[in-house]
């Protein structure tokens, strides 16, 4: 994988990681702790990584496509459980 792609990937996380620390400079309702960005910056940065060699790897177009959403519904999954306990996992939030 080329420096030039991962450091894409890095610079997307980071924005994206620069939104809930931006919200919570004006709201009491984002409040995250250092682990939350910690472990956010890894799910992004991860997804980010796993989306880039499946489109390295990957060679027709239909197959990417479903391991695309197959990662981000993944990932969507993890977050809400993290974020809300969908499953009732340890995990869980709140």
């Amino acid at each position: 994988m080329q420096t030039k792609n991962i450091a894409r990937i890095v610079l997307v996380t980071a924005f994206m990681l620069l939104i809930p620390l931006a919200a919570m400079q004006f709201t009491d309702d984002v409040n995250w702790k250092l682990a939350d960005f910690v472990v956010a910056g890894v799910l992004l940065f991860g997804t980010g990584i796993a989306l880039e060699l499946i489109a390295k790897k990957l060679t027709s177009p239909v197959k990417r496509v479903i391991s695309a959403v197959a990662i981000v519904a993944m990932v969507l999954i993890i977050w809400a459980e993290l974020a809300v306990g969908i499953a009732g996992s340890p995990f869980a939030g709140s």
